[in-house]
This record gives C-alpha cells, structure tokens and sequence, in this order.
C-alpha cells in the first residue's frame, strides 16, 4: 500500500509557527503588489546544484544535444558556479537581495505536506494554504479532479476592499482553470491556448493567434512558456494587478518526456523569464521598489538515472520543493541555512500578508506566513 509522504516533524514545525507568527500590520510594510511565480516540478538539486554531472553523462539523460555541448554553457566542478551558469538572475540578484530555502546540502528543508507530490495537490496546498484529502487521493489522478471546492488566496484576495478586480492568472497549463475554479471566482484566467476574445485586433494580437492556433503543444491545450512571457508582459502595458499568478510548465514536460537537456533549457528560460519579469515592472511606477516576488514550484521529482523524470510518493524526494522571495519586505539573507524548515501550504497566507490581509482569519487551516517579512 502506498504511504504519504507527510513528516510529522515538519507538519509539528508548521504549527508551531502558527501558533508564534503574526501579520505584520498594512503600515509597516511597502509591498503593494505580489507576483507568485511557480516552475512545475523544477527540483530543488537544479536551482541550488545547478546540472547534473549523471544526468549530463549518461544515456538515460535522454539527451540529443551533446553532452559536450551542454557542458561548456552549463557545467562547473564547483556547484556554485554551476548554479549561476544555469539561473544567473537567481544567484546574481535573488540571492543577494533575498532569501532562499531549500537546499537540503546545508541543512533547509522546504516540502509539500499534501503526501501525493503531484501538480494539483500542489497548486492546492500552496493557493489555499492547505492540503485538502479530497484531493489528495493515491487512487485517481489528482489533475483531473475537477473544479477546486476550496477557496484560493488569489479569489478571496480578490474580494477584499481595495483589492477587487485586481488578480490575474497567467499559465501554460489548461488544468488552471480547475486549480482556480474560473466559473466560481471570476478572476482573470489567461492560461493554455486560450486567448480571450478583443474588440481591438493588431498584427501582434493577429501573430499571436496564428502561433496559438499552429503551435504543437506537449499537451493538449497546453503552450509553451515563451508564449506565456509575451502575452504577459502585453498584458502588463494596459493592465496593473496587484496579486499576480504566473505558472510556467516546461520545466515538467520535458522531465516526464525524459529529455534532460531541455529541463536545462527550460530551467535557463525560466531564469530569464523572471528576470525579465523583474526589470519591466521595476520600470513601471506602480510596481517600482513595492512589489514582492515569491518564486517555488508544485513539487519535486525523484533522482537517479531513472526516478529524475517522474514525481509522486513511489519517487523518493518528489516532496522535496524550494522557495525563493525578493522585495522590499524580505531582509536579504540570502541562501537559507538549517531551520526554519518550511512548507509549500505556507505560501498562501504569505501572499495574503505582503498585501496586509490576513487570510488565516478567513481560512482557520491555512498555514502560517513563511517567515521572510520583516520582523518575523
């Protein structure tokens, strides 16, 4: 019989700090604005290890690209290089401005507690800041359990005075509109090969469609992340929320289809994104210096030669995950060592409280903030 993957260490550690965190009252903090950005299944050895030298010599990598190809842009023998080679945004300016969890190597411990390691589940936890049994289930694929029955952060932020109007949704994957609940929220929803419709038609609406409708995707009704880039940061030009979801998928299309070079790929275009993402609204004056990233993903995966392309409570370490923030509220400690350990169902209150909302007081069992707001 199959066992979760839930430790009662860290499920005792997560209510221990909500019984000791409080919300940090609206006037102390200057963040207006959160953009929560997820890589899915990206592990934890990538961002803090940087390429797998086994992944990168062995056949079972998958590999079309040479290794010695892939060795030049992104191997080093020391780890620390190595992981700036593949994610230099994150180590040249997250990790000096802000904090990380999640290397297991020097003792932070960052985990799902939903026991299925799966994407569902995941977007759950970290949305609603709890796991939920009904979804949770070994016995069905959790991505297809239908509409979520739990509220999220993002709705019920979008319910609060001030804040209505004001969430948006951004993903490769079409499974959001469950995860979000899109017929009982309401919120802006622009996720898979979906483009909402417009009265104002331009050659670069008209070129996005074209590549929309011509444009093979991994996944049926599933578009890779660039195309998730270029209309979020249309988007952006005319519109200003102020509680952002963006979720890139190709970090766990190209685990599941085995091809390690393209994680690399993905893991790389995943770092430019968020940089890109970073610099455009830092230049925009309603999200300059008072807007906080919150970067992780849904779950791990496995390792070894074979268990590194799938996920799930028979792919040991599949419940391992990382956190990443960066903004005017996280005191820039950098890459995190030993305790606290955190938990993914942490994020949602975290959200809440950067915009000085304290969701727990409307979700009992969310998870308390993960600890990066200054004063906690």
């Amino acid at each position: 019989m199959r066992r979760p993957i839930i430790h009662s260490w860290l499920l005792l550690c997560v209510a221990l700090c909500a019984a000791s965190a409080s919300v940090p009252a609206p006037a102390q903090l200057k963040t207006r604005n959160v953009v929560l950005i997820v890589s899915d299944g990206l592990r934890w050895q990538e961002v803090f290890t940087g390429a797998d030298r086994s992944l990168l010599d062995d056949p079972k990598g998958g590999m079309w690209e040479s290794a010695a190809s892939l060795k030049k842009r992104f191997w080093d023998d020391d780890p620390a290089a190595r992981r700036r080679l593949l994610m230099p945004f994150m180590w040249d300016v997250i990790a000096k401005q802000g904090q990380l969890f999640g290397n297991q190597e020097v003792g932070s411990i960052a985990q799902v507690t939903n026991g299925v390691a799966y994407s569902y589940p995941g977007y759950n936890e970290m949305l609603t800041g709890h796991p939920d049994p009904r979804i949770d289930r070994t016995d069905i694929d959790g991505n297809n359990y239908g509409p979520n029955p739990n509220v999220t952060v993002f709705e019920w932020l979008n319910g609060r005075p001030g804040l209505k109007g004001r969430s948006a949704v951004f993903g490769s994957w079409t499974w959001f509109t469950d995860v979000f609940n899109e017929s009982r929220s309401h919120l802006d929803l622009r996720v898979g090969s979906r483009l909402p419709p417009t009265d104002k038609p331009t050659p670069r609406r008209a070129l996005l469609e074209r590549l929309y409708r011509t444009t093979t995707g991994q996944e049926e009704g599933e578009v890779p992340d660039s195309f998730v880039q270029a209309r979020l940061l249309d988007y952006l030009k005319t519109n200003h929320p102020r509680a952002l979801f963006v979720g890139y998928g190709e970090t766990d299309d190209w685990g599941h289809a085995g091809r390690y070079d393209l994680i690399l790929e993905a893991v790389h275009h995943l770092d430019l994104f968020v940089h890109e993402l970073w610099v455009t609204m830092q230049s925009m004056p309603e999200y300059r210096d008072k807007t906080t990233f919150i970067i992780t993903t849904d779950h791990g995966r496995g390792s070894g030669l074979v268990d590194w392309k799938e996920h799930g409570i028979e792919e040991k370490g599949s419940e391992n995950i990382w956190i990443a923030t960066i903004g005017p509220d996280t005191p820039p400690l950098g890459e995190r060592h030993g305790p606290p350990a955190v938990a993914q169902a942490q994020i949602a209150a975290t959200v809440a409280a950067l915009l000085g909302q304290d969701y727990r007081s409307a979700v009992p069992l969310a998870a308390a903030p993960l600890p990066v707001l200054s004063g906690n």
